[in-house]
């Protein structure tokens, strides 16, 4: 009885860590939980393909300036977006380089350099708001470019650093779309 008693509990200790491991990514973000198996957004630029170098322009080694970007297929039961720009591939961990929450959800198109209306940029990595282009020290790096739609809208200022996004949003992501660019130092 003891030792069935102990198999029945390490068992469910295995499988709500199985479970709890499948909603996280390493470093503990909350990982998309679909409703559906397949996610329908998606997020493009005219300057860049997924997994394709982002133009110098758009780096600390040109005008620094955030490149456009196109959103499609948006869930009718958005009520806002988030987009995070992050280097996970930076000597520090995880590098910051652009949050922005309470975009429209009717949104279709951001264009270079120009938040959308009403949305709020946060605290990046560099310590300020706003875009902060690719600079890394060495190698190549990949750009991710999260956009999440939610079923709410957010309550942060412009202070809010990713933790603090990503803690208020956890538990209303609806769907979401990734664009992936890359860069390599001095090109």
């Amino acid at each position: 009885m003891k030792k069935s008693l102990v198999f029945m509990i390490a068992s469910l200790v295995i499988i709500l860590g199985g479970v709890w491991f499948y909603f996280q990514k390493p470093g503990g973000k909350p990982v998309f939980t679909p409703q559906s198996q397949r996610s329908t957004m998606q997020l493009t630029s005219d300057a860049f393909a997924n997994n394709q170098p982002i133009p110098a322009k758009y780096t600390c080694n040109g005008e620094n300036s955030s490149p456009p970007l196109t959103i499609d297929d948006v869930p009718q039961a958005a009520k806002s977006l988030v987009l995070i720009m992050d280097d996970p591939d930076a000597p520090s961990g995880d590098w910051v380089h652009w949050t922005m929450w309470n975009i429209s959800p009717a949104t279709t198109a951001m264009a270079e350099n120009t938040p959308p209306p009403g949305a709020i940029e946060g605290t990046t990595s560099f310590g300020k708001p706003g875009y902060g282009g690719p600079c890394p020290p060495s190698g190549v790096h990949h750009y991710q470019f999260e956009l999440y739609a939610l079923d709410t809208e957010l309550n942060l200022d412009s202070s809010a650093i990713k933790a603090d996004l990503e803690s208020a949003m956890k538990n209303h992501i609806i769907d979401q779309a990734l664009l992936v660019g890359t860069y390599t130092h001095g090109k």
